[in-house]
């Protein structure tokens, strides 16, 4: 059994590494093969002497077998929408690839050679968007993976789509000849949105600790007080998440010389002598609630990421063909509730995070809430320029997108395939609205960033010196692909520019 973590996963999808096969799993794939084609020989086996899905019913001619497999794979090619990102594909191959070298699929060995083949050369399958309903596995998402492997179809290859066979051409790589259910195993399975479920969990880890970034240094650069975050606040609400972000926060200003101690306002006359305070006691909830709001996101991510490793680890098609039983088994792995539910809850917490840095946004942006830096942070002259006015707009309406995205796909079960399909759990859908809200919570972020860094810029010399070391490693990174805001230019390439440096950065 070859196991596969989501860092491993990363380092194939979204690193370029190779991946290479050792004989133990060759000889495991072939005698799962060999087994499958002698136990077939006097048996009536769904996907290989019989037609699909409802018309599982009628028996195939032996003479009609392998063509049986080839009318699967192309009348099932039928996808639409937008074409899937190369580390999206790229994850799909892995899924399908590791999902087969459990031994457990009866495949061919040279299907799984053939799809190393286009992971390793960078032939990437033209793979749609819309298509399965996630119940039978991806089967058109799928079916479009086992079209390119057989030759037909488009790919994209060098940055360019070309035609599958003329670039297998060029690198003298044959087609993929099918073999007894060659073509039913490569799309009865779920590693279409396993794929795309690793990659939105990827960089969903990677917005959530750019939130943790950003919600520290918020709170450096208000002067918040310490405890919001402390062991002592955090300790005595038993959530793991919670804790974690507290402890991140700690680490992150760990040498600020800004954030200030409770002890301080205990000890300040001019607070006990008061009865009205200048200075807040207590910050607003999207600064001192940072460990409660991102808390459950980190949970929520991390048991996502165990379901989608179980899924690459898995064996999501039907039959299952176990050599150690000597037997076929008959079911329903190919169905994708698991992913399903998961990414419906990413879309949700992520888009809580995001709008928790729309809310910081707001407060870093008013001045009648905040009552230390200028209207929308603005450099320039009050009235005459704009600061970061427009940029605002785009935060909150994208924001307000991600939160009508977050309605569940995991409940829309529609009845479909003569009814044989009747309840299914749409879960490669609600992977790609799950990718669509991340992209969302990357563009807020990179807009929060630009306030965060001009809140930074605004701050007298002195303060700044204040700051801690965290805070100005992740100011530098942000000031090496844009400047401040003071005169009022156009703000389109520099948010662009953002939003590529935090989705490539690991802090």
């Amino acid at each position: 059994m070859y196991r596969l973590d989501l860092s491993a996963i990363e380092q194939y999808a979204c690193k370029g590494k190779r991946l290479e096969l050792n004989d133990d799993l060759i000889h495991q794939i072939e005698a799962s093969f060999s087994f499958l084609k002698e136990f077939s020989s006097d048996k009536i086996i769904y996907g290989i002497n019989t037609g699909f899905g409802p018309m599982a019913q009628f028996k195939i001619d032996d003479d009609k077998l392998n063509q049986l497999q080839y009318n699967l794979i192309r009348s099932h090619s039928s996808g639409t929408g937008k074409v899937l990102d190369d580390e999206s594909v790229r994850a799909v191959l892995v899924a399908r690839i590791n999902n087969f070298l459990q031994g457990n699929s009866g495949v061919s060995y040279p299907v799984i050679e053939q799809l190393t083949t286009f992971l390793n050369e960078e032939i990437y399958p033209e793979i749609y968007e819309h298509g399965g309903v996630g119940a039978s596995g991806d089967l058109v998402q799928l079916a479009h993976l086992a079209l390119n492997l057989i030759g037909e179809g488009y790919v994209k290859y060098k940055g360019e789509r070309r035609p599958t066979m003329e670039v297998l051409n060029e690198l003298g790589i044959k087609p993929l000849k099918i073999e007894l259910r060659d073509g039913l195993g490569l799309m009865n399975g779920t590693s279409c949105m396993s794929g795309l479920g690793a990659i939105n969990l990827i960089y969903a880890y990677r917005l959530l600790n750019w939130g943790i970034a950003s919600s520290s240094i918020i709170n450096e650069v208000v002067e918040a007080y310490d405890d919001s975050f402390s062991v002592g606040l955090n300790r005595v609400k038993l959530h793991e998440g919670q804790m974690y972000v507290a402890d991140q926060m700690r680490d992150f200003l760990s040498d600020s010389s800004l954030i200030k101690k409770r002890e301080e306002l205990f000890s300040d006359n001019d607070v006990l002598q008061n009865i009205e305070f200048k200075k807040k006691i207590q910050e607003y909830y999207s600064i001192r609630c940072v460990p409660q709001i991102l808390g459950p996101v980190k949970e929520t991510l991390d048991f996502a990421k165990k379901v989608v490793e179980n899924e690459f680890n898995s064996t999501n098609d039907n039959p299952i063909i176990s050599v150690e039983d000597q037997n076929v088994y008959h079911g329903g792995n190919f169905h994708g509730d698991y992913v399903s539910l998961e990414m419906d809850k990413i879309k949700i917490v992520v888009t809580k995070m995001t709008m928790l840095a729309e809310r910081q946004l707001n407060f870093l942006l008013n001045s009648k809430i905040n009552d230390q830096f200028p209207a929308f942070l603005n450099m320039g002259v009050l009235g005459f320029n704009f600061g970061l006015q427009g940029m605002q707009f785009t935060a909150t309406s994208t924001t307000a997108e991600s939160q009508m995205l977050s309605n569940p796909m995991y409940v829309h079960s529609i009845s479909n395939n003569n009814d044989n399909q009747d309840i299914v759990s749409m879960g490669t859908n609600s992977a790609i609205i799950a990718k669509r809200v991340i992209d969302n919570g990357f563009q807020v972020m990179a807009i929060h960033m630009m306030a965060v860094c001009q809140a930074i810029d605004l701050l007298d010399e002195e303060k700044r010196k204040l700051l801690s070391s965290k805070t100005m490693e992740v100011y530098h990174i942000i000031r090496k692909v844009t400047p401040h805001v003071g005169e009022d230019v156009a703000q389109f390439e520099n948010i662009r520019n953002i939003i590529e440096t935090l989705s490539k950065t690991t802090i």
